[in-house]
């Protein structure tokens, strides 16, 4: 059940601690004021169709929570206790008043992210950036609530790339997964046995042990050691899973933990015998991680992590602002969902781009194509071999790779300062919503730097500025722009 606030508070509303005087001027108060909380409040409440049962926590908690957590990178229970202990994280949640309190059950911060899907977050970020861009130009005529304007004429730059995030993972290799896979199945044979039956089936627990510790602190292994290693570990493990059939054929149970890590050690035993006996290094879908048995290898070509272990996205950034065109932890060719990122500006604006900055993947004939007959011009060489009596425009091309950098600054600020870089979160719906969240943050971050940006202009280009560098000039509200 959910329960909508009496009212949206302002600054000046919020109680705050006695002695204390704190600044409208905080970056947090500015996130806050940049939110438009009543509108996404909306949209949450509907996920709430049973009328019976606890209140949930109000959505101002649980968005202010997540984004708190991804901009400090906090764990769950340091996220709770700094809400706790700081005012302006308070008022940024959506608190009436400054009080000593734990918010909420650290626990609850997995649940915040089940219920924030990646397509909400989506929404919310589109909100976030139509708030933006409103209070920018609350002068212009072309409000972006009436719809988009149509029009022939293509208008703006839009600029796309693709990334990975990493997940917090140990590098896989295969002796390592095997020899993990052996002890979980031990454990499973531990639990569905009864002494009632009798003698436990044997495991060769300490032998297999002792293989794997031979085999692994060795500092230099050659390929006929690996592959006996691997072999012996596929043989213990193949072993146990017998005895496992046998014991689940005689009406043994076990728990669903440990039912959904079983499914993952039999596709991990099939992947590893297949490529044993073909002697390959690779498979279709292969397992990295029995926790996470959804992460995929995917390769980058990059010197320094040539192959990351997580999810890949999409985004597209215009006039600054970022988007998550797509994510998935399979990995895809980024040139073939150009189409559909140009049709949503379109969507959104009502025109097409008139020009793409991108890499050379997205250069294919049919992306080639499809931007002609749309006027749009996609940055790049031309596919094939250059023409004798072709000059290339090497301003043009100097002036687009400087302007594409944007998107990777993004990146950049999504992996050092948004959480992007190493995802922590241990279910594949969890990672989704994070990822979302992330590019949320990094339009929260440009918004917040707008504002200062704003305030330093005030003040280097106000007649009050003294020359020594001292200034005392009224500052003039980033919202209604008045002094």
């Amino acid at each position: 059940m959910y329960k909508f606030k009496s009212k949206q508070i302002s600054f000046s509303d919020f109680g705050q601690p006695v002695g204390m005087e704190m600044n409208p001027e905080n970056r947090w108060i500015i996130k806050a004021d940049s939110i438009p909380w009543a509108e996404i409040e909306l949209k949450y409440a509907r996920l709430f169709a049973n009328r019976k049962g606890n209140v949930a926590k109000p959505l101002h908690l649980a968005l202010g929570a997540l984004i708190i957590q991804l901009e400090y990178g906090f764990s769950d229970e340091e996220t709770a206790l700094m809400i706790q202990e700081n005012p302006y994280l308070q008022y940024f949640c959506g608190f009436a008043k400054y009080e000593y309190k734990l918010p909420f059950d650290p626990s609850l911060m997995v649940h915040f992210r089940k219920r924030l899907t990646p397509a909400i977050v989506g929404e919310i970020n589109e909100m976030i950036i139509k708030h933006a861009i409103k209070e920018e130009s609350k002068d212009d005529d072309d409000d972006s609530s009436h719809g988009p304007r149509i029009s022939t004429e293509n208008e703006g730059t839009l600029i796309v790339d693709a990334t990975c995030a990493p997940s917090y993972i140990k590098y896989p290799q295969d002796i390592e997964l095997l020899n993990q896979a052996r002890e979980n199945t031990e454990e499973m044979i531990t639990e569905l046995h009864d002494p009632k039956d009798g003698r436990k089936p044997r495991t060769y627990k300490k032998q297999a042990r002792k293989d794997y510790l031979t085999m692994v602190r060795k500092k230099k292994k050659s390929q006929i050691e690996i592959r006996m290693g691997i072999r012996k570990q596929l043989q213990y493990l193949e072993r146990n899973l017998k005895s496992i059939d046998t014991m689940l054929e005689g009406g043994k149970t076990l728990s669903p933990k440990w039912q959904k890590r079983l499914r993952t050690i039999r596709t991990l035993v099939e992947q590893q015998r297949y490529m044993f006996d073909n002697r390959t290094h690779s498979v279709t879908d292969r397992i990295v991680s029995l926790s996470q048995p959804y992460l995929r290898p995917i390769v980058r070509g990059k010197v320094k992590a040539p192959l990351e272990f997580g999810a890949k996205l999409d985004i597209s950034v215009c006039d600054g602002f970022t988007r998550l065109e797509n994510q998935s932890f399979d990995s895809y060719n980024e040139a073939n969902l150009l189409k559909s990122a140009i049709e949503r500006y379109f969507e959104r604006t009502g025109k097409y781009p008139e020009r793409v900055l991108a890499d050379k993947i997205y250069r294919n004939r049919d992306n080639l194509t499809y931007c002609k007959e749309h006027g749009i011009r996609l940055s790049g060489p031309a596919l094939g071999r250059p023409k004798k009596n072709e000059k290339p425009d090497r301003k043009q091309d100097y002036k687009d790779n400087c302007e594409r950098v944007e998107v990777e600054r993004k990146f950049s600020l999504a992996k050092l300062k948004c959480d992007l870089g190493k995802i922590y979160t241990r279910l594949a719906e969890t990672t989704e919503s994070v990822l979302a969240l992330s590019i949320l943050v990094v339009n929260l971050k440009k918004i917040c730097h707008d504002f200062f940006a704003l305030l330093f202009r005030i003040f280097m280009t106000s007649g009050y500025r003294r020359k020594i560098g001292i200034c005392s000039v009224p500052l003039m509200h980033y919202k209604t722009k008045e002094w």
